[in-house]
Order: C-alpha cells, then structure tokens, then sequence
C-alpha cells in the first residue's frame, strides 16, 4: 500500500507519517481540539450502520462498492464513513487523515466493535505516501478546500486510483456557499443564539447536544482554512488528469430528470445549465446546508 522507504510509525494500531506542510499541521490541529463528527458514548457498529444506511449517498454508495474492493478516505476525520463501509464487507478501508486525535476516535471505535478490515493513517495529502494503482474507490469529500492548494492536493491522489476506477470528490460551491458566508457574518457580530435560528443544520440539534453544535460550528463558521469552487473548475481538473465525468450532486443542470443511481453516467450540461444550477444551489438544501457539491469521475484506461 506504501511507497518505499518512508519513515512510517506503527503505534495503537496507526501508521504515522511526518506532516510538514504548515497548513496541514493547522488544520490538523484545529480538529486536535474538537474532532468532527464525533461519536456517541453508546453508538454501536448497529448505531453506524443505521445512521449509513438511512443517508441515500452513503447506502448506495456501499451497494456501489459492493465486496472485495480497497477504498481510500482521505480526510476520513473520525472515521464514521469509513467504518460504515467497512461493516459487513471484506473491502479493504484505509481510513487517511491528518488528525491524530480524530483517527484515535475511528480505530478505538473499530476495535471495540471487532471491524478488522481498516487501515488507519496519519499523513499529508501532498507527500504521495501510497503505491500508484492500488485503490479502486477513493472518496475524498470536504477536504480539498482546506487545504492551500487544492488542486496539486486532487492531482497527488489521482496517481493512487486504479485504471477504471472511481473518485468522489466534494467540495465548497463557490455560489452554494452563499448563505453560510453571510452567517458567518451574523455569528461574528451576533453569536451563537441567533446562529441556531438560522442554521437548517443547527436547528436540528437538540439543545442538550452542546458537542455536537459546537463541533458543527466550528467546521462551518471558523475554519482557518477554506476555499470555494465551481462545476466547470472541477470539470477542468478532470480532464487535466485523465478523469472521465459520471455524474454530480446536484446534478450539472437543473433540467436533466433527477436519477436515482448517483454513479449512472450523466452529460456535463452546458455552461449556462451549470450556472443555472449553482446559483440555483443558495435557495435549496444545499446553499442551506454549507453549499457542499459532489462531483463522481471515473479513471479512464
């Protein structure tokens, strides 16, 4: 799975590597302080695999996957993803991340809940730590952007994805993320309260779950490290690395009938459709919750 002669530490059932980019050890240590999403005192591998197969992307994704596959995480945070692929498979997981701490939560969850089938890694995106070719899936969802070169971050793990294979890469809309750059504004000036009242996310956590607003404060409204980006931007990087595009969430044109299977292949809409459906993105549940975007490609042989 590695490449050669890297100064890997194995301890507590982690590989470690050295992080020297000064921007991946900030954002590291800023989940250090408040790793996001965490997990509760009582979940379970039956909680995880609940919570994964009552969310649609994450279900059919798994059924995507199917069995004896590798998959990558990259910027797993605490690893819920991962272990949710991991159950009930013989998919080899390798969970990649920056923060020691969250990963610490993702392997003590795994090993009290007997899942074997997962690699736990702390890295950087940039030091191209893994073999060219040994992974069929690599998921990477809201990572890119915080990190201070998003694209070389998206060109580095191209390399690691198998002829055929798929990657999911989610990133920050530059027009869907609207709505959470005018709250940030409100909380700066106005605080939590009135944030609660109007953050859709927020206002569906209940008030004795303080952790859990906190954490979701902080990944939203202040992050030191973050970047927006648009559907033609992304199209380009694709084209740029040998990436053939399948589909996005949501979906390149606001006018394509919405399709079931996320992973069908989908036109890439005209630039005008595109637009369309980005602005469209502020005024829907995505501009609401955080203005996140998916794009899926498949690595062309």
């Amino acid at each position: 799975m590695f490449k050669n002669n890297l100064d890997i530490h194995f301890k507590e059932g982690i590989y470690e590597l050295n992080i020297k980019n000064s921007v991946t050890q900030k954002v590291g240590n800023f989940y250090a302080e408040a790793p996001f999403p965490d997990y509760k005192i009582d979940d379970t591998k039956h909680t995880i695999q609940k919570i994964g197969d009552n969310n649609f992307l994450m279900k059919e994704l798994k059924r995507f996957v199917g069995f004896n596959k590798s998959l990558l995480e990259v910027g797993s945070g605490t690893c819920q993803l991962s272990n949710y692929l991991a159950i009930g498979t013989n998919n080899k997981i390798c969970a990649f991340d920056g923060s020691l701490q969250s990963l610490k939560l993702g392997k003590e969850f795994a090993q009290k809940n007997n899942i074997q089938n997962i690699d736990f890694v702390k890295g950087d995106i940039f030091d191209k730590i893994f073999k060219d070719g040994v992974f069929d899936f690599i998921w990477c969802n809201g990572v890119l952007h915080h990190t201070d070169n998003p694209y070389e971050a998206f060109r580095c793990i191209i390399p690691n994805l198998k002829k055929g294979g798929y990657i999911f890469v989610g990133l920050y809309n530059k027009f869907g993320r609207f709505r959470t750059k005018f709250r940030k504004y409100i909380y700066k000036f106005f605080g939590k309260k009135i944030l609660i009242k109007l953050d859709p996310v927020l206002r569906q956590i209940p008030d004795n779950s303080q952790d859990k607003i906190n954490a979701w404060i902080r990944d939203q409204y202040t992050h030191p490290v973050e970047s927006t980006h648009t559907f033609d931007e992304i199209l380009k990087w694709f084209k740029l690395n040998n990436i053939e595009f399948i589909n996005s969430i949501p979906e390149s044109s606001p006018f394509n009938a919405t399709k079931k299977n996320f992973f069908e292949k989908n036109n890439e809409a005209t630039f005008i459709e595109r637009i369309l459906q980005q602005f469209i993105m502020i005024f829907s549940s995505f501009g609401g919750e955080g203005g996140l975007f998916i794009f899926i490609g498949k690595k062309k042989n």
